[in-house]
């Protein structure tokens, strides 16, 4: 009898874990026919991702661009959105407003979502490399996400354009795109920090009063800040341009966005739209 039901137990076992395997294909191979299917401006596909470099499970929207279907030779920049339980829903549309009416190109969009703003939500250790408290945060993991599972996955499942990858966070998220662009400054093409956190515990912007990176690349760091965010983001941000931006030794291009009248989080949109448009500045009729 007890091997009996061990064998049972073994079997239930290994059926749970198809059934588990079999749910993350089938949500990902048939989400476009799924509710996003009704929302055209942000139908693609979904899946999740365990990521073994974090120990949590990150869900990852992905927009397809008008006319993937259609080019199938085609390679299409990709945008990585943090936070993308807020900012995949406005800003995937939002880049298709700016391929009609600014002639953008389109993109891939991906959304990197926690699934909730609770408790599931980690970005407050993710995103950070160290703690309020002087402890190791878990930027440096997340950053192994990216860079070991989740680049990886996009570009074998979708036809994502390797050397036009740009990375998008906001607030605290923004911290950490500037802590990938001097931690890993050839991994992305473009990296936007929109009124980013600052790091503990010089409360400065990541990379500020230190040595950069002994590389060179093509590509564009984007601080943007808003004339009405906190006193102390506006004014570091401030600082970065006037002290950091203007440096000679950075492995990238660095800009600043002055977004007059701008707030902490609700002028997203705009920073997204000027940003773009610098990283993916439309064909001139000359280059057409």
């Amino acid at each position: 009898m007890r091997r009996i039901l061990t064998f049972i137990v073994a079997v239930c076992t290994a059926l749970t874990a198809q059934s588990a395997l079999a749910y993350t294909e089938h949500a990902s191979t048939e989400s476009a026919s799924g509710p996003l299917a009704y929302l055209p401006s942000l139908a693609g596909d979904y899946f999740a991702l365990d990521s073994a470099e974090t120990g949590s499970r990150y869900h990852i929207f992905v927009r397809l661009p008008e006319g993937y279907a259609d080019n199938p030779e085609a390679n299409w920049p990709t945008v990585y959105l943090l936070d993308g339980d807020s900012t995949f829903p406005m800003l995937a549309p939002q880049h298709l407003f700016l391929h009609y009416d600014e002639s953008l190109s389109e993109a891939l969009i991906v959304g990197i979502a926690y699934g909730g703003f609770g408790e599931v939500n980690r970005r407050g250790f993710d995103f950070r490399p160290v703690l309020e408290n002087g402890e190791a945060g878990g930027a440096s993991a997340f950053l192994a996400m990216l860079e070991r599972e989740l680049i990886p996955t996009i570009e074998r499942k979708f036809r994502s354009d390797e050397t036009r990858r740009i990375l998008v966070g906001q607030s605290r998220g923004g911290s950490f795109a500037l802590y990938a662009a001097v931690e890993r400054p050839s991994l992305f093409y473009g990296y936007v920090a929109s009124n980013p956190g600052r790091d503990h515990p010089d409360f400065l912007l990541h990379g500020m009063g230190r040595a950069m990176p002994a590389v060179r690349t093509d590509g564009l760091v984007i601080v943007a800040s808003g004339s009405r965010d906190r006193a102390y983001l506006r004014g570091t941000a401030l600082e970065w341009a006037q002290t950091f931006a203007t440096r000679d030794d950075l492995p990238w291009r660095a800009q600043f966005l002055d977004i007059e009248g701008g707030t902490h989080a609700a002028s997203l949109p705009e920073v997204y739209r000027r940003a773009m448009l610098a990283i993916l500045p439309p064909a001139t009729d000359e280059e057409e």
